[in-house]
């Protein structure tokens, strides 16, 4: 147990460590490895690239966010977080519980291309909701995993004094509604952070 633990606090500073100067940096690396990748063909299925659904595919949209997967599996990589849809349906606090069994939190939606990967996952199967991790605290709304509540996208919006959470819908932005309901969810993590 000691061996995981030093080991763990040894990978988290070597990637918070500073990197050594003169020491190329990855995007000063990036050109070396398009050249050495150029003739590979890199296949994503439709659903996992990160694009709003109307949007026209063009080549830059189409273009996977990173070369390299640094989630476990059955995970789902988006920029630099890791996402999973848990298909059994639960209230909000016990969707939040078995997120945080996995190492996780319900999924914060901090941008609009982030909100449409979420619908598209969440897609996946016959529900048309799942819980996200927005919660309302004295008239204030928050994420549980801690990001900042900046970009919202609220479709319905109900009385918040006995709807405190908030859930994704598939189709049209998200709501809120009472946290003993049950609905499927979305876990995220930072495979980065320890």
């Amino acid at each position: 147990m000691k061996t995981v633990l030093v080991l763990s606090i040894l990978l988290c500073a070597a990637f918070a460590a500073p990197q050594p100067e003169g020491e190329k940096t990855n995007e000063e690396k990036a050109p070396e490895m398009d050249k050495m990748m150029k003739d590979e063909e890199e296949f994503v299925p439709e659903e996992f690239v990160s694009v709003p659904r109307n949007a026209p595919l063009s080549e830059e949209a189409a273009a996977p966010e990173s070369r390299f997967n640094f989630c476990p599996d059955g995970w789902l990589q988006h920029g630099s977080r890791c996402f999973r849809l848990i298909s059994t349906p639960m209230s909000w606090y016990r969707a939040e519980e078995h997120c945080n069994i996995l190492g996780a939190h319900l999924a914060s939606a901090t941008n609009p291309r982030e909100y449409s990967f979420l619908q598209q996952i969440a897609g996946i199967g016959s529900s048309n909701a799942a819980w996200l991790g927005g919660f309302n605290l004295q008239g204030q709304w928050m994420w549980i995993d801690r990001e900042g509540f900046y970009y919202t996208n609220w479709y319905s919006y109900s009385s918040s004094s006995s709807s405190l959470c908030s859930y994704l819908r598939t189709t049209y932005g998200w709501g809120n509604t009472r946290c003993n309901s049950a609905f499927r969810f979305i876990c995220v993590k930072n495979p980065f952070k320890c």
